[in-house]
C-alpha cells in the first residue's frame, strides 16, 4: 500500500513546520512538568533551587583574598536581595569570620553598597563611605563555618 503524500504545495511546506512546532511545545511541557515535580511544588522552593550552605574554599586562601582586595561581595542568586559580604579580621585563619547583609544597617535592601577597591570601605546608594561594621547584620543562624580541615563554609539558613 502507498503511504499518504500531501499534494498541494502549501500544504508540504507548511505541515512539517507545524509538526516541528508541536514537537518543541509537547516537549517544553514536558520539561515544565519534570521541574514542577522536582521542586515539589512547595510555597518556598529554595533548598531544592540553591543549597542552603555555600563552600568557600580553604579559611588560608579565602583569607588572603580579602587581605588583598578587601571583603567579598556575593549576590543572591535567587532574587531574594539577600547579597552578602563575608569578612575576614585577624591573623588567625580559624577565627575571625564574619558575614553581613550587603545594605548599610540604616537602610533596607534596595540601598545597595558597591566595594572600594582593594580597601576595607564601601560606598552606598546615597555616596555615603561606610565601614564593614555599618552594614546590616544577617538573621540569627546564618555565619561562617570552619571545619576542622581549614574549609571555610557559610551557612545561609536563618533559624526559625
Amino acid at each position: 500500500m502507498r503511504r499518504p503524500q500531501l499534494q498541494s504545495t502549501f500544504a508540504r511546506a507548511v505541515v512539517p513546520v507545524l509538526a516541528g512546532l508541536g514537537f518543541f511545545a509537547v516537549l517544553g511541557l514536558a520539561l515544565w512538568g519534570v521541574a514542577a515535580i522536582i521542586a515539589n511544588n512547595d510555597d518556598d522552593t529554595t533548598s531544592h533551587l540553591a543549597p542552603s550552605v555555600q563552600e568557600m574554599g580553604s579559611t588560608s586562601f579565602v583569607a588572603d583574598v580579602i587581605d588583598r582586595d578587601g571583603p567579598i561581595i556575593l549576590q543572591d542568586l535567587l532574587g531574594d536581595d539577600r547579597n552578602i559580604v563575608v569578612d575576614h579580621t585577624g591573623a588567625d585563619t580559624d577565627f575571625g569570620w564574619a558575614i553581613y547583609l550587603a545594605h548599610p544597617a540604616d537602610r533596607d535592601a534596595t540601598c545597595t553598597i558597591e566595594l572600594v577597591k582593594r580597601t576595607r570601605t564601601f560606598t552606598d546608594c546615597a555616596g555615603r563611605t561606610l565601614q564593614v561594621a555599618d552594614l546590616a547584620t544577617p538573621p540569627v543562624g546564618v555565619g561562617p563555618i570552619v571545619s576542622a580541615n581549614g574549609e571555610l563554609t557559610l551557612d545561609l539558613t536563618a533559624d526559625p
